[in-house]
């Protein structure tokens, strides 16, 4: 594998670890929002991630991170009763989103920790090339 290889796998996966971010943040900030039917509540969303292999022989190992979609929880929302809630049905109940903030923090950690140990195999990559130049000016 070529350094510039390992460089494209890490930045993929450093954008795809920023889309894990940006869904569990927007789960987070619609986590109280209700509807009048478990359709209308807010369901939590998850990135879909696939690794892709691009190019492989002796010589050349190619791979990328992609997000090939993103998809809704099967968690069943909460029905919970709010009478005075303007969106409440006719008995009184209103859905709340399905987000768990425990768990969408700890996806956020992942995620965070993630990106991190991308950028440090970034750095340490391009560190090797800089100390490969100064091996040909020696």
């Amino acid at each position: 594998m070529t350094m510039l290889s390992a460089m494209k796998i890490s930045s993929s996966a450093m954008t795809a670890q920023m889309v894990r971010m940006n869904t569990t943040a927007s789960n987070l900030a619609n986590m109280d929002v209700v509807g009048s039917t478990e359709d209308q509540a807010y369901k939590a969303k998850k990135p879909i991630f696939r690794t892709v292999l691009e190019k492989f022989s002796e010589k050349d190992y190619q791979a990328s991170v992609q997000v090939t979609g993103v998809s809704q929880t099967d968690r069943p929302n909460i029905r919970r009763y709010e009478p005075q809630n303007p969106l409440a049905d006719e008995e009184g109940y209103v859905y709340q989103s399905n987000v768990n903030s425990i768990e969408e923090m700890v996806e956020m950690t992942n995620a965070s920790r993630s990106y991190q140990t991308n950028v440090e195999v970034m750095n340490a990559t391009k560190k090797m090339m800089m100390a490969t130049l100064q091996l040909g000016k020696g």
